[in-house]
């Protein structure tokens, strides 16, 4: 229900798509931090800052994104988690912690592996922030609307990578 979506209790979405191919195929394309830039309505780019090049923990890389209500913005992520052919997890991380979590996971399945990206907002302070400070009656329409926006750029980010990995 609408009316009990908090950004406090740090709403998740997640997505899942079957592709035919095998796990270190899907995961080399997950691990491509420019990946969302092929595919998003927002991000307009993405650089590896202070020497890092791949996808370890405490490496940290930069977005810039933009949208018709926020305007232009950057952020600076780290990856957080690593498990090898399998999951890689990354903060958003603000002045005043971390505003997101997002992920993506390669899972073996019988015909190719399933690929989930999943994004949780929080636990600190974001870009909805003002706007949930502003109009506080509105926090669950604002935060529902941002989410169904992760969900159509990630729904996007799982198909380029079926595209990539099928031909």
């Amino acid at each position: 229900m609408l009316t009990t979506m908090r950004y406090r209790d740090q709403p998740t979405i997640e997505v899942t798509q079957r592709i035919r191919c095998d796990v270190p195929t899907a995961w080399n394309l997950v691990t491509d931090i420019e990946l969302p830039v092929h595919c998003s309505t927002e991000l307009q780019g993405v650089d590896w800052l202070e020497g890092a090049m791949a996808v370890e923990v405490g490496a940290r890389f930069r977005g810039r994104s933009r949208h018709e209500a926020f305007g232009d913005w950057s952020t600076v992520c780290e990856v957080v988690e690593v498990e090898n052919q399998r999951r890689w997890v990354y903060d958003v991380v603000g002045p005043d912690g971390v505003g997101a979590r997002w992920a993506f996971e390669v899972e073996p399945a019988s015909d190719g592996v399933l690929v989930r990206q999943w994004a949780r907002m929080g636990p600190g302070p974001s870009g909805l922030t003002p706007a949930i400070v502003a109009q506080p009656d509105k926090e669950a329409r604002i935060v529902s609307r941002r989410l169904a926006e992760w969900e159509k750029n990630m729904l996007a980010n799982l198909e380029w990578v079926r595209s990539q990995a099928e031909g």
